[in-house]
C-alpha cells in the first residue's frame, strides 16, 4: 500500500466510528438496521478476520433490507480494503451516499472513490506506444461502460425490491437478481450424510461452460448460482484464488 493510500485508510478509520451518522430518519431506525441478523453476522466475522465470510453476510442482509445504508458502507469498505475489488467498493460507496446525503464522513467516502478509480485505471498506466495507447484506451472505456451497467443493473434491482416490498409487505424476501439456482449440498447425497472432502481429492467434472465475474460477485456466489458446490468450482479452476478474483475473469463451470 503506498504512502498516500495508507494516508486515506487512516482517515477512513478514523471516520469509521461516525460512518452512519445522520444518515437515517432516527437513532431507531440505524438501530435496527445494525441488529438485522446477517448485519450482525457480518461484523462478527469481520472481528474473526473472515472477510469473505463478512461480504456474504452483508450482501444477504441488503437481500433483506435493499435501503440498509450500513450494510453498503461495510460492504464498500471490505471490496476496498479487503476484497481489492474496486468496481463493487464504487458501487456500495455510491449507495451508501445515495442514501445518506448529509453523512459526516462525506468527503472521505468520496475520496476512496476517487481511489478506487485510479486503481481501476492503474492497469493502462504508463501508455506505451501511441497505436498501443489507443487500444487500452479504448478497452478502458468498454470495461468503463460495462461497469456503468453493472452500476446500473444493481440500481434497478435494488428499486424494484423496494417498490414490491412497499406494494407487499406481507411478500416473500427480495431474492437474488440472478436466476435462482438449486443449491446441492456437498455433504449430503440421495443415502444420506457423507464426509466433507478437500478440494484436492474431488475428481474433475464435465465442463458444462464458462462464467465472467461481474462486479460484486464472490466464489460462493457464483456456485451457488450454478447448483454446484465451492470445492467443484475450485476443482474446475486450479489455481483460483477466490478471494483475488476480478471483474471479466473467465471461470470454468462444472456439470452439477
Amino acid at each position: 500500500m503506498s504512502f498516500g493510500n495508507r494516508f486515506w485508510f487512516g482517515v477512513f478509520a478514523v471516520w469509521l466510528g461516525v460512518a452512519l451518522s445522520g444518515c437515517l430518519p432516527s437513532d431507531q431506525n440505524q438501530s435496527d438496521e445494525e441488529k438485522e441478523p446477517h448485519f450482525v453476522l457480518g461484523k462478527s466475522r469481520i472481528n474473526a478476520m473472515d472477510y469473505q465470510g463478512a461480504v456474504e453476510a452483508f450482501e444477504e442482509s441488503l437481500e433483506v433490507n435493499p435501503h440498509s445504508s450500513a450494510a453498503h458502507f461495510e460492504l464498500g469498505w471490505l471490496y476496498d480494503e479487503k476484497e481489492s475489488d474496486p468496481a463493487a467498493a464504487i458501487f456500495h460507496y455510491q449507495q451508501y451516499l445515495k442514501l445518506c446525503p448529509t453523512a459526516g464522513n462525506t468527503e472521505v467516502i468520496k475520496q476512496r472513490i476517487e481511489s478506487c478509480k485510479q486503481e481501476l485505471a492503474a492497469d493502462v498506466l504508463p501508455l506505451p506506444s501511441t497505436p498501443a495507447a489507443q487500444a487500452q484506451i479504448t478497452q478502458l472505456v468498454e470495461q468503463n461502460q460495462q461497469l456503468q451497467d453493472e452500476v446500473n443493473k444493481w440500481r434497478a434491482y435494488f428499486a424494484s425490491q423496494q417498490t414490491a416490498k412497499e406494494q407487499a409487505p406481507t411478500a416473500s424476501p427480495p431474492v437474488n437478481p440472478v436466476s435462482p439456482q438449486p443449491v446441492h449440498n456437498a455433504s449430503t447425497t440421495a443415502g444420506g450424510p457423507v464426509p466433507d472432502h478437500p478440494v484436492n481429492s474431488i475428481p474433475a467434472k464435465p465442463i458444462l461452460g464458462t462464467h465472467t465475474v461481474a462486479a460484486g460477485e464472490t466464489a460462493v456466489r457464483i456456485a451457488r448460482r450454478y447448483g454446484i458446490t465451492l470445492d467443484a468450482l475450485l476443482a474446475a479452476n486450479p489455481g483460483l484464488e477466490p478471494r483475488r478474483m476480478h471483474v471479466g475473469q473467465i471461470l470454468n463451470i462444472p456439470a452439477s
